[in-house]
């Protein structure tokens, strides 16, 4: 109760946005017990800060304190909704660094590490808190922004790199682009890579697609979002679970209909409160990640923090319910990436017609003999996993788009 204490008299009456918000709130009683606050504080959505930024721009109410006082501007990727500015102080960029260190401690990154960031930067939160996060614990930060995949590759083994950041997708397009160009990653000095950005660390079989790929390195997920800062990171224990930064966040797993709290081991929707944000905080905000909690046991590693058992199972909007059934991507993928024929992929949601369908559209890789056989495979999978007959089309290599940050795999028909 003290971050939260701390917070709420940081951010009231000098946030604007939580001052109109919470005017009607007793915070004195919602802050007796963490059973009051989340019974007596709303939540915060994303359409709220959507809308306060188009009403007031270009920023919004929702900063604490004089423009003047801010340094770091960031902005979410919106791949499905409008784009939100965010901006951080010196303390609270701090704060987030401080949060990718503990992520780092986990993975086992020190002082003397080489660590490369294999994406572009731009204005999205990205990996910019953990180049920094790596270079005050001691690394050797080498960043990988505007290179071709076999130049990055290149420089990995030049630097004998010991730990890559990136997101899933792209250690697997990094990891095959060395396969077809005959680049031997099998003595390569990367023992770490650290992924993020969308499912795929968690599901164990992208785990292993990326291990295999990388013969010398072991998977680590974690997840964040520009707005709340790094969230999680993997546990020692249990691969294939996060726990949540229990110093950084008040997190809550709420039903996605009633917004009420769901018991241990049950899917529900991820709400998180930034407890050293205050420079630009969220209170009680409603991140769309759909996740599921663990149970009430001690967790194996000995750690207490929220346990998101199969990492971030889905983006709320992106979980489709196809003849009653539904359907997240993090389970598509884990089937998708546990046939090793498969070179890529894209799935299309088509709600023209009376009922939602889906369409899959896979390209074989040149190992594949034969793909009449491969496609009654991932059938039978999909039935299986599902209950569900999916059209799948194979197409011809190179069709599919890749992906250096955020794969886009799942489309609308239009």
């Amino acid at each position: 109760m003290a971050g939260l204490r701390k917070l709420l008299g940081d951010i009231v009456p000098a946030n604007a946005f939580y001052r109109d918000k919470l005017q009607d709130v007793d915070l004195d009683a919602a802050l007796t017990d963490l059973q009051a606050f989340s019974s007596k504080v709303p939540f915060t959505t994303k359409r709220e800060l959507v809308e306060d930024q188009q009403s007031h721009p270009p920023y919004g109410t929702v900063l604490t304190y004089p423009i003047d006082q801010y340094t770091r501007f960031s902005q979410t990727s919106a791949t499905g909704s409008t784009p939100m500015r965010w901006l951080d102080t010196p303390q609270s960029w701090s704060w987030m660094v401080d949060n990718w260190k503990e992520v780092f401690g986990v993975a086992g990154v020190a002082r003397g590490d080489r660590c490369f960031f294999a994406f572009s930067f731009g204005p999205f939160l990205g990996f910019w808190t953990s180049f920094q996060a790596a270079e005050a614990l001691g690394c050797l930060c080498v960043p990988g922004g505007g290179m071709r995949s076999t130049a990055r590759l290149r420089m990995i083994l030049d630097n004998a790199i010991t730990v890559l950041c990136c997101t899933p997708t792209y250690a697997i397009y990094l990891g095959k682009t060395a396969v077809a160009e005959a680049i031997d990653l099998n003595n390569a000095s990367v023992r770490t890579i650290i992924v993020a950005g969308e499912p795929g660390g968690s599901i164990s079989s992208c785990r292993t697609c990326i291990e295999k790929l990388w013969p010398t390195a072991t998977v680590y997920d974690h997840h964040g979002m520009t707005e709340v800062g790094p969230v999680s990171f993997q546990c020692r224990a249990t691969p294939g679970r996060l726990h949540v930064i229990s110093a950084a966040h008040f997190a809550e797993v709420v039903n996605l209909q009633t917004g009420t709290a769901v018991t241990a081991g049950e899917a529900g929707e991820l709400v998180l409160t930034t407890l050293g944000r205050a420079a630009c905080p969220l209170v009680r905000y409603r991140t769309g990640d759909l996740i599921r909690s663990g149970t009430d046991a001690p967790c194996e590693c000995g750690r207490s923090d929220l346990a998101l058992d199969g990492g971030i199972l889905s983006r709320i909007d992106d979980m489709v319910t196809i003849r009653g059934v539904n359907v997240y991507p993090a389970a598509l993928e884990e089937i998708m990436r546990s046939k090793p024929d498969i070179e890529e992929y894209r799935v299309t949601v088509d709600t023209t017609g009376d009922m939602p369908e889906l369409r899959l559209e896979i390209e074989a890789n040149c190992n594949c003999r034969n793909t009449d056989a491969l496609v009654d495979a991932l059938r039978t999978a999909l039935s299986d996993a599902f209950n569900l007959r999916i059209e799948i089309q194979v197409v011809d290599a190179g069709i599919l788009p890749r992906f250096e940050l955020k794969a886009r795999r799942w489309v609308r028909a239009q």
